[in-house]
């Protein structure tokens, strides 16, 4: 097994090293790949040193799978070169998730459409991730109709940048009169955003928002479910956090619903108000699992319910997704 990473610098590519070796992933030569200004830094894996390489250089030693986390104009302009040799490309940008000839893939919920013959393979986002791993179970049962999603989510989203912003305003700078590198249009730190990634002008509606509501859909394989969202950034460094309301075509059974949850793989369910449990940034941060708690009906609406979803947004909601993706594919003998 040949397998490369780019990005590897990254939030999300430290991760990607974190759990391959955690996990005892299946590795004959690696070979690590960021921008041009990283060539030649060094990581250390199982004990072994390897320098960071060119793009150029990693095309070049023909690995078999190659995972991207380096953000959408390298996938847009590197993938398609990787797929043209036959390397599987398992892509953690927004690059190709919304285009129809591309799967979105969320393993415990649409391993089966994958096929030997997809060399491009999008992860979804972090968001979505989480979101979906809690929503798809329900919806075999009941059948979603509609649902409403408020995200606070992680600066660790952004990237290294804006958790260097948090420090830097944690630390006493001013947001107006100090010079440091600003990722947000304003301060982070004892503060919340209304705004993940840019908005789109012709609805009001944010990039991150247009993403869950259509990555949801395509994942879910399910046009008809109405969705809307509102995402927030909030100064939290551990994973994110979501607030859903979910309406059924069916009438929920509360215990049924508990029943599901728990036997869902990758799922745990922390939901003891009277010993105040309930999902929190700060035990997701460093596990894989979803967490969802705060289950309760919804009385002003039928056949609705409320939950809340928390998940490391650089673990399952990337990182770790990405690699169940390239298990999945070796699993398969699809490389």
């Amino acid at each position: 097994m040949k397998l490369g990473i780019v990005g590897v610098t990254g939030m999300v590519g430290r991760v990607m090293i974190d759990i391959l070796e955690q996990i005892n992933f299946p590795i004959d030569e690696l070979y690590l790949s960021a921008s041009e200004k990283s060539i030649g830094k060094e990581f250390f894996f199982k004990k072994k040193k390897y320098n960071v390489i060119s793009i150029e250089k990693l095309l070049s030693k023909s690995p078999q799978i190659v995972l991207f986390s380096a953000g959408s104009d390298v996938s847009k302009k590197w993938a398609p070169k990787f797929s043209e040799m036959g390397v599987t490309v398992i892509d953690n940008s927004s690059a190709w998730r919304m285009d129809p000839d591309k799967k979105l893939i969320v393993p415990e919920i649409n391993a089966s459409c994958l096929k030997k013959t997809d060399k491009i393979i999008s992860n979804p986002n972090c968001s979505t991730i989480q979101l979906v791993m809690i929503l798809y179970p329900l919806h075999l049962e009941y059948c979603i109709d509609r649902v409403v999603v408020s995200t606070y989510q992680s600066i660790t989203g952004t990237g290294q940048k804006a958790l260097n912003q948090f420090n830097k305003e944690k630390e006493g700078y001013s947001y107006y009169k100090d010079e440091y590198e600003k990722i947000y249009p304003y301060p982070i730190f004892q503060n919340v955003l209304p705004h993940c990634d840019s908005f789109d002008s012709s609805n009001g509606y944010t990039m991150e928002e247009i993403k869950l509501m259509k990555e949801t859909r395509k994942i879910m394989n399910d046009q008809n479910i109405s969705i809307t969202a509102t995402s927030v950034r909030v100064p939290v460094t551990g994973g994110h956090s979501e607030s859903v309301n979910i309406t059924f075509k069916k009438e929920p059974n509360i215990n049924r619903i508990y029943e599901i949850l728990f036997k869902t793989k990758g799922v745990i369910v922390q939901d003891s108000p009277k010993e105040n449990i309930y999902p929190m940034p700060f035990f997701s941060h460093g596990k894989d699992e979803v967490f969802v708690g705060r289950i309760r009906k919804d009385y002003s609406c039928i056949n609705s319910l409320n939950l809340w979803i928390v998940a490391d947004n650089l673990r399952k909601g990337a990182a770790k997704n990405t690699i169940q993706i390239a298990e999945l594919l070796m699993e398969k003998k699809y490389v």
